[in-house]
């Protein structure tokens, strides 16, 4: 039989998220009790810390901090109560990279899937199209795959979750659709679509056509990104991590969803604010 700490060291081989439960205070006979969360496809609790309730109370709580991304020190009572403080349990995550899904092999991909992988993402780069989805244009990229979004996300979109993210950058129906209502039926914690405001009406016309409400619809950013005067790939792909960022430390900042006007204001006008002359 595998043990509990041989099954740790394979889920961290091979790159699986796990969080390790250690009892560091509480009864003699608890201190040092394990309990490994495997949250997989067939998702797997292995040990115990000696009581079936507390088992479950920590398990649960311990896929909530692998979910996202945290360690911590949870205090429970003897049976899991919690408003206990008898016993201090220590939840290790052990988190793979966070995931970012970039739909359409277009040219802000290969800027956005820099950057990201600047900030920790693992990166897949999307599109139905295999004369552009090619590692040659995306060597940056940890894979990519031709195929469908939707039939993409129906293959890996169990495994998304709080930390990750899904960028739909095509402005062709076929794919965008497909690809934002596949989104919202997983639980990742960014969905963000490029495109104008016009663009982006339009999408979500689309999108109410196809049977998505108007709750599931307020999870798209879009247009997506930081209002932050961004025109070039690189720049946006900055515009659109920092909201990402934004969104997941709860920090407010100009989105460009959430203002009104073109998304690309006149740069002569704003040098003439600020020089008098243009250019």
């Amino acid at each position: 039989m595998t043990s509990l700490f041989e099954a740790l060291a394979s889920a961290l081989r091979d790159e699986e998220p796990a969080a390790l439960a250690s009892i560091i205070e509480g009864p003699p006979e608890m201190l040092g009790a394990n309990l490994l969360l495997l949250p997989g496809r067939a998702a797997q609790v292995l040990g115990s810390v000696g009581d079936p309730d507390l088992d479950r109370v920590i398990a649960r709580d311990a896929h909530g901090e692998l979910a996202a991304g945290l360690t911590s020190i949870r205090h429970y009572g003897r049976h899991g109560e919690a408003r206990g403080r008898e016993i201090s349990v220590f939840i290790e995550s052990f988190a793979p990279p966070p995931r970012m899904i970039i739909f359409g092999a277009v040219d802000f991909t290969a800027a956005l899937a820099k950057v990201a992988k600047i900030l920790g993402y693992r990166v897949t780069v999307c599109d139905a199209r295999p004369i552009f989805a090619t590692r040659a244009r995306f060597p940056m990229a940890d894979e990519v795959v031709v195929a469908w979004p939707d039939k993409h996300l129906a293959e890996v979109g169990a495994d998304l979750g709080p930390r990750d993210a899904v960028c739909v950058l095509t402005h062709d129906p076929k794919f965008d659709v497909p690809a934002v209502v596949a989104a919202l039926d997983t639980d990742v914690g960014y969905l963000g679509a490029m495109g104008s405001r016009r663009t982006h009406e339009d999408r979500m016309a689309r999108l109410l056509e196809a049977g998505v409400d108007g709750d599931a619809l307020s999870r798209v950013m879009g247009p997506i990104g930081l209002d932050i005067g961004a025109r070039t790939p690189e720049e946006t792909a900055v515009a659109i991590c920092a909201e990402i960022i934004a969104l997941r430390t709860g920090r407010e900042a100009p989105s460009l969803k959430d203002r009104e006007g073109p998304i690309h204001r006149d740069l002569v006008r704003r040098d003439l604010a600020v020089t008098g002359e243009p250019g």
